[in-house]
């Protein structure tokens, strides 16, 4: 059963641009390259999938499940087929939507994921999360400070404690779906499309040089799904472009 997906107007008029956020991730973290595609002429829309933001929570968290939120949420606004861009999970997500729902998509854009299974590197997260004691934090400072023996990374911890905040009353909880999602890892990770499934508009895969999520031996999967594709490297760029690489990105998006 779908569910209602909680949307934000990152700004702009014109043709609608849909934003699909990453795991872990939220429609908050594309405010800033929204607002950049937005002042080029586009009305621009971010989704909180199903179990991240402010969006509902379900059990099922399989990719057939976050589309056919996206199509119900499409099919409500009449909007006609939009520019669908996702980024890592939510890339996995709009391909599907894409072969699914092509009447939809009159364009789409996948941002540094291939439609392939991926290794279990972000288990480390999700083992950070599920051991952080959430009684003993007083602030986020102290949040960072439990986490910091489990991800070494700064980065990575800021990411991760976007998803945490405070309760009316003052306690600290996750706004994602953590253990729905945990459980769910090797659908996540897994592959989005079938063998003979195929999307025929135009389609544009954007890369960052400094990450190894599509590889240049993903390229044959890409044609083969997506006959009209083509791909962008940006190199300096890791596996988050809209942030490490922000003007290079919206001309990818929109070129």
């Amino acid at each position: 059963m779908s569910i209602a997906c909680v949307a934000r107007e990152l700004g702009g008029e014109g043709p609608v641009i849909l934003v699909l956020h990453g795991l872990l991730g939220s429609s908050r973290n594309w405010q800033s390259a929204g607002v950049a595609l937005a002042e080029k002429g586009y009305r621009v829309v971010a989704l909180d999938l199903r179990n991240h933001g402010s969006s509902p929570w379900a059990e099922d968290c399989s990719y057939p499940a976050m589309a056919e939120d996206v199509e119900v949420f499409l099919d409500q606004q009449k909007w006609g087929p939009v520019h669908l861009l996702g980024h890592s999970m939510g890339g996995k997500v709009a391909m599907r939507v894409a072969v699914e729902r092509p009447d939809l998509v009159s364009r789409l854009t996948v941002v540094d994921i291939a439609p392939r299974a991926y290794s279990d590197r972000v288990r480390e997260e999700f083992r950070a999360m599920n051991a952080l004691d959430l009684t003993q934090i007083k602030s986020r400072k102290d949040a960072d400070a439990l986490l910091t023996p489990l991800v070494s990374d700064w980065g990575m911890r800021q990411f991760i404690l976007t998803n945490l905040n405070q309760s009316p009353e003052g306690q600290w909880r996750w706004m994602v779906n953590r253990e729905a999602l945990t459980r769910s890892l090797p659908q996540i990770l897994g592959e989005c499309l079938s063998l003979e499934e195929k999307f025929l508009g135009p389609t544009r895969f954007i890369r960052g040089g400094k990450s190894n999520y599509i590889r240049d031996e993903d390229f044959p999967l890409l044609q083969k799904h997506f006959p009209q594709t083509d791909w962008v490297t940006l190199s300096e760029s890791g596996h988050n472009p809209h942030f490490e690489a922000r003007a290079g990105f919206v001309d990818a998006v929109l070129a």
